[in-house]
């Protein structure tokens, strides 16, 4: 029987963007089984918790019959090591993002070579987004929903006016 395969996308999804769905919908097509690994690090200060940010994503990924969400406080390369996973999934928007994210896949790949680290760029639609900004523009009553599903915008909205 062939090896399922399986790849983490980690995160700290605060929320979830249009921008994080676009890399999740490629690469649902090229894997049997998408795991979104919602960081919990209090650390990151995160609007939401952990347990709002994972139904985010079960509500946002419905149209992916083979993703799952699960939480970790411990580190990506371990976490896709417990779960069999082939490769951990990292979005690129640009080029500065490159130098982070090469320097954690070549940590990784010190812990763990046989996981592999694939980068993926989003729609040039969503390359100038991220949660942080995303936040700050909701938070001043800009419109930020060409950026995020429905639910999230909800939730979003509803967060930062209580």
């Amino acid at each position: 029987m062939e090896k399922m395969k399986k790849i983490i996308y980690p995160g700290t999804f605060d929320p979830i963007t249009n921008g994080h769905l676009d890399i999740a919908d490629k690469a649902s097509k090229l894997f049997d089984e998408l795991i979104f690994v919602v960081a919990n690090n209090p650390d990151k200060n995160p609007l939401f918790n952990v347990e709002e940010r994972m139904e985010m994503i079960r509500r946002s990924t419905t149209h992916l019959s083979n993703t799952c969400v699960e939480s970790t406080s411990i580190l990506t390369v371990d976490f896709a090591k417990e779960n069999t996973a082939l490769a951990i999934i990292r979005g690129l928007r640009h080029v500065s993002d490159f130098e982070y994210e090469f320097q954690m896949a070549m940590m990784n790949y010190q812990m763990a070579p046989e996981i592999t680290t694939i980068f993926m760029m989003p729609n040039e639609k969503y390359v100038h987004l991220n949660s942080s900004v995303l936040k700050d523009i909701a938070k001043l009553k800009g419109d930020v929903s060409e950026y995020v599903p429905e639910y999230v915008l909800e939730q979003l909205l509803s967060k930062l006016n209580s």
